[in-house]
C-alpha cells in the first residue's frame, strides 16, 4: 500500500527545529502546489499544527516517493540534512494510516485528547482539496481519521476533562507569580490568548493588558473581562510595568526580542519579569532567558501541569486505541481491495455485452413484444446481471485484499482469479435465463 507519512513533532524534534519548519496555514495550499509537481506523488496533504509537521502522500513507489518528499523539504522548506537524520520520521503503509488516525483521535498530541486537532485535520483536508492534491484514496483516509476522532470523543472520556494549554500556562505562571498582586500582559487575542486572558481574570489577577495587532479584537476581550486593550506598538511599554507576560501568537517571528527585553530590564533591575511563551513557533527570542531577572517558560514546561490534569483522559487511551485499530484495519482492507477494480470493470463490461447480445436475440425472435414489455425485460435483465455478479465480485474483492495483504502484487491477481471461468459461467446462466422459447 503506497501511502507514506514524513514528519516531525513534539515527540521527535525540539522547539527550535519545529519553529524552523513550521508551516503557516496560509502557505499550505501553495506548498501542496509545489509538491504536486513531483512525478512520483499521486496525492498529498499537509497536517501542520503548533507541534507537528506531517506530509501524507500516496506515491507511485515507496523509495522514490519518500525521496521526492525529502527533496521537497530541502528545497521548498530549506530543511537541513541534520534535521532528517535526527528528527524526521517516516512511516509506510498501514503504519502511516494508523498515524493519521492517532493524530485525529488526540493520542499523538502533547495534550492528550485535545479538541483543536480535529479542526486542524479538517483544515488539512480542505487545503489539499483546494490545491487539487486530494484524490480518492487520501480523501477516504482523512475522512476515516475524522471518524476515528469523533468516535474517540463521543464513545470514550478522552476529551471530557476540560484542559487547555492556555489554562495550563496560567497555572504554571501562578506557581511563580502572585497573580492577585501582579500586573500582566497577554500578547495575542486569538483563541489561545483569549483563553489565557479569561483564566487570568478568573484567578483574580490584579491588572490585565491585552496586546494585539487588531486593536478591536483585543478591546472586545478586554471589555468582557474588565481588562485594558493596547495596540501592538505599545507592547514594550506594557512589558516595562509587567510582572508576568504570556504570549500566544505563533506568527513565526520573535515578537519579543532579546534586545527589547534587555532594554526593559535595564530600567527596572530589581523587578523580575516572568514570560510564558505558548506561541508555536516561539514568540520570544530564546536569548531573552539569559538576561538577568528574566524567566522564560515555554510549551515544553507545561507538561507537568498538563499531566496533572489529564489522568481521566489517559484512562481512556486503551479504548481509543481499539477504535483506531479497528478503523485502520477497515481502511487497509478497503485500500487493498482496490486492486480488484480493473478486473471488476472488465467483468462488468463482459457481463453487459453478454446481456445486450442476449436481449437483442430475444427481441429479434419476438417482434410482437410492445415497448412496455421490452422495457420490463431490459430492467429484469439488469437486475439478473447484478444478482449474477454479486457473488463473484464479492469473492474478487476478498481475493484482492488477501492477495495484497500477503504481499502479492496487483499484477499477480489475474493468476489468482479465474476471470475467464467467471465470464463463461455468467454467459451460460444468462443465456439459459433469456433463451427464446422453442416454437
Amino acid at each position: 500500500m503506497p501511502i507514506v507519512v514524513l514528519g516531525l513533532s513534539h515527540k521527535t524534534a525540539p522547539p527550535e527545529v519545529r519553529d524552523r519548519h513550521a508551516f503557516p496555514a496560509e502557505r499550505v495550499t501553495e506548498a501542496l502546489g509545489a509538491l504536486r509537481d513531483y512525478p512520483g506523488i499521486r496525492e498529498a496533504a499537509i497536517v501542520a499544527t503548533c507541534n507537528r509537521l506531517e506530509i501524507y502522500a500516496e506515491v507511485a513507489d515507496f523509495e522514490a516517493g519518500v525521496g521526492e518528499i525529502k527533496d521537497f523539504l530541502t528545497t521548498y522548506r530549506a530543511m537541513r540534512v541534520e534535521d532528517f537524520d535526527k528528527y524526521l520520521y517516516t512511516l509506510l503503509g498501514a503504519d502511516a494510516v494508523e498515524q493519521l488516525l492517532r493524530v485525529a483521535s488526540g493520542l499523538d498530541s502533547m495534550l492528550v485528547g485535545e479538541a483543536e486537532i480535529m479542526s486542524q485535520v479538517k483544515g488539512a483536508l480542505a487545503s489539499a482539496q483546494a490545491a487539487g492534491t486530494m484524490g480518492s484514496h487520501l480523501n477516504r483516509l482523512f475522512r476515516t481519521a475524522l471518524r476515528a476522532g469523533k468516535r474517540a470523543r463521543t464513545e470514550t472520556s478522552i476529551g471530557r476533562d476540560v484542559v487547555s494549554l492556555g489554562a495550563a500556562a496560567v497555572e504554571l505562571a501562578s506557581r511563580r507569580v502572585d497573580l492577585q498582586g501582579a500586573s500582566t500582559v497577554v500578547v495575542g487575542a486569538g483563541k489561545m490568548g483569549t483563553t489565557v486572558a479569561r483564566h487570568l481574570a478568573a484567578r483574580g489577577t490584579k491588572s490585565i493588558a491585552i496586546v494585539n495587532r487588531t486593536l478591536s479584537r483585543a478591546q472586545s476581550i478586554a471589555d468582557e473581562i474588565g481588562a485594558s486593550a493596547l495596540p501592538f506598538q505599545k507592547m514594550n511599554d506594557a512589558l516595562a510595568t509587567a510582572d508576568l507576560a504570556i504570549t500566544a501568537v505563533g506568527s513565526g517571528a520573535h515578537l519579543v526580542t532579546a534586545a527589547d527585553v534587555e532594554a526593559i530590564m535595564a530600567g527596572r533591575p530589581d523587578r523580575p519579569l516572568l514570560i510564558v511563551d505558548i506561541g508555536a513557533p516561539h514568540d520570544v527570542d530564546p536569548q531573552a532567558r539569559s538576561i538577568s531577572g528574566v524567566g522564560v517558560l515555554e510549551l515544553a514546561d507545561l507538561r507537568t501541569i498538563v499531566d496533572d490534569n489529564i489522568g481521566g483522559r489517559k484512562a481512556a487511551v486503551p479504548a481509543v486505541e481499539a477504535i483506531v485499530g479497528a478503523l485502520t484495519l477497515e481502511f487497509v482492507r478497503w485500500y487493498q481491495s482496490r486492486a480488484a477494480v480493473p478486473l471488476i470493470a472488465r467483468l462488468r463490461t463482459r457481463a453487459e455485452r453478454i446481456r445486450t447480445n442476449e436481449i437483442e436475440k430475444l427481441f429479434a425472435s419476438r417482434p410482437e413484444l410492445d415497448e412496455v414489455q421490452r422495457t420490463a425485460i431490459v430492467q429484469a435483465s439488469i437486475g439478473i446481471i447484478n444478482k449474477l455478479l454479486h457473488e463473484p465480485l464479492t469473492k474478487l474483492r476478498e481475493t484482492a485484499a488477501s492477495a495484497t495483504q500477503a504481499g502479492d502484487s496487483a499484477d499477480a491477481l489475474n493468476k489468482l482469479v479465474d476471470l475467464a471461468s467467471m465470464e463463461e459461467q455468467i454467459e451460460r446462466q444468462f443465456s439459459t435465463t433469456f433463451s427464446p422459447p422453442a416454437r
